[in-house]
């Protein structure tokens, strides 16, 4: 699927480009997006090598395979596939989670960690199995509590009520999750992407992406890829539990007073002042999440014997090489989407499409937003500003528009990004499932705040 987009947007873009006499800005893009991609790919170096030694600390603790286990019900509808107690399980969670509150930086590290654990229980190298393409999926419509980029601009262009769309976005993304979840299901028993593994076809089974072709068990039986001997669950010293509640309950204080700063006699900050204590909640949680990730996890691995400053070297070396082998990946995307941007053919596509939609009543100043979501998510911040600079912070459709920023993912960006730290080059059904839940997502922003707004 990816090799057919990826041909035809270099193909439209010279095409494109040509007739509207903009060959130079095509190439120009070409340079540009090469350039990009490098430095994008660079800047994870440092966050990277964070985020694994942290996941190396709660890995090598035994705290991943506990999560897993805690989630173990939910995540086996999502991932049958998978072994019950995997650490990919775990990552996912823990990269959902940091979706969820809009921590982008630690996001994307976790992402990549748990791509690296599912290629583990991959029998097909090379090739995206239904468990990664169903959380590439998740990660292009992950439901997002709170849309701060949009807020925050919404703000800074005078609104009065810049947090208005926190309710629209967070429906928006429900259904779009919804609809990527039933998708990728959907799509992966097609013939068109349904693979069959040569060990299970002999043997009469369906499912390409299951452990057991690569000789995977659960870690109460045989081992499975991924874990080793070291990854047992090691004994907690008598002091652990004192510590762990001090720390948790530091943290609840200083929640508490950001949520409620009356409590403590404190004045409320004025930026807080418009909002409810839902927002200010999850505000206080997106600012708290990584300085507790950041400490419990030490500490935690400390309690159990670790060498955590060795523990956190060893897992930060793997960044490196990581980065590495994704840059090849954004490279050939990013070089393609520049090339199409620069051709004009997002503006060709609001011209040919804008006459369809004009009578389901969807606002053509939406279109070009909506077209180059899933291409570029800098591309479409630029587009937000243009919206709420002409039509204004508070008009319906700038709320809309920032709804659809808060609730879509750039899928083609995710896409290179996570397939490439493994290698994967045939994607299957991820990049429909994924343009299925962005187009989902865009059509229930505009129902829903024509609906309450």
């Amino acid at each position: 699927m990816l090799n057919y987009i990826w041909l035809a947007l270099i193909l439209l873009s010279v095409a494109i480009g040509g007739w509207n006499e903009r060959l130079k800005d095509v190439t120009d893009g070409a340079f540009d997006g090469a350039k990009t991609a490098v430095t994008i790919s660079f800047g994870l170096i440092g966050i990277m090598a964070l985020w694994l030694g942290v996941m190396r600390l709660a890995e090598r603790a035994g705290l991943v395979q506990r999560i897993a286990r805690a989630l173990r019900p939910i995540m086996r509808l999502l991932f049958p596939e998978l072994p019950a107690d995997h650490p990919a399980i775990g990552s996912m969670v823990m990269n959902m989670a940091a979706n969820m509150l809009g921590l982008g930086n630690a996001a994307t590290p976790l992402g990549l960690r748990a791509m690296r654990d599912l290629e583990t229980l991959n029998p097909r190298p090379g090739v995206a199995t239904n468990s990664m393409c169903t959380f590439l999926a998740l990660n292009t419509s992950s439901v997002q509590l709170i849309p701060t980029t949009a807020i925050a601009l919404l703000a800074a262009a005078g609104s009065t009520r810049p947090t208005a769309i926190v309710g629209t976005a967070l429906l928006a993304t429900l259904c779009a999750a919804t609809v990527a979840i039933i998708s990728v299901k959907l799509l992966e028993k097609l013939p068109f992407f349904r693979l069959r593994d040569r060990a299970s076809a002999v043997a009469g089974g369906d499912d390409p992406g299951f452990a057991s072709a690569a000789g995977a068990t659960t870690p109460a039986g045989v081992t499975a890829p991924g874990y080793s001997a070291s990854d047992a669950p090691l004994p907690t010293s008598w002091w652990a539990t004192p510590v762990l509640l001090v720390l948790g309950l530091f943290f609840a204080v200083l929640f508490t007073r950001m949520v409620l700063p009356n409590v403590f006699n404190l004045p409320l900050d004025p930026n807080a002042e418009s909002q409810n204590v839902f927002v200010r909640s999850v505000n206080a949680l997106s600012l708290l999440a990584i300085p507790f990730l950041l400490s419990f996890f030490p500490i935690y691995a400390f309690t159990r014997g670790l060498k955590v400053y060795e523990e956190f070297v060893e897992g930060a070396k793997e960044g490196f090489g990581v980065i590495l082998k994704i840059i090849p990946f954004l490279v050939t995307m990013l070089v393609a989407i520049n090339m199409f941007k620069g051709a004009g053919g997002i503006v060709l596509l609001t011209h040919l499409l804008t006459p369809v939609l004009a009578p389901l009543h969807f606002p053509p100043d939406l279109l070009p937003l909506a077209l180059m979501r899933p291409l570029s998510g800098s591309g479409t911040l630029a587009l937000l500003a243009d919206v709420v600079h002409r039509l204004g912070p508070d008009n319906i459709v700038s709320l809309m528009a920032a709804t659809v920023y808060g609730s879509t993912e750039t899928t083609f960006y995710v896409a290179a990004v996570y397939f490439g730290a493994v290698g994967v080059k045939q994607t299957r059904h991820a990049i429909p499932a994924g343009l299925l839940a962005d187009l989902t997502g865009v059509i229930a922003s505009v129902a829903i705040c024509r609906a309450v707004l």
